[in-house]
């Protein structure tokens, strides 16, 4: 039992850290959207943005996929 909450409480944290991580790209992936162009405040470049990270997003968890496998042969 110990072991399991022990193991429950690292991927919970881990998790949490993931989540602030994220949240400080996305402040930071929005100034340089902003910046590149213009403000973000439209609907449509809300959905610009969003496609734009999404596709950010898939490709580098592809990227990353591929490298863990190299890791682990």
């Amino acid at each position: 039992m110990k072991k399991e909450i022990v193991e429950k409480i690292t991927a919970l944290s881990t998790a949490a850290f993931g989540l602030v991580a994220a949240l400080a790209w996305n402040g930071a992936i929005q100034a340089i959207f902003k910046k590149a162009f213009g403000a973000t405040d439209g609907i449509v470049s809300m959905l610009i943005y969003a496609v734009v990270v999404t596709i950010v997003a898939v490709l580098v968890t592809i990227w990353i996929g591929k490298a863990a496998a190299k890791v682990k042969k």
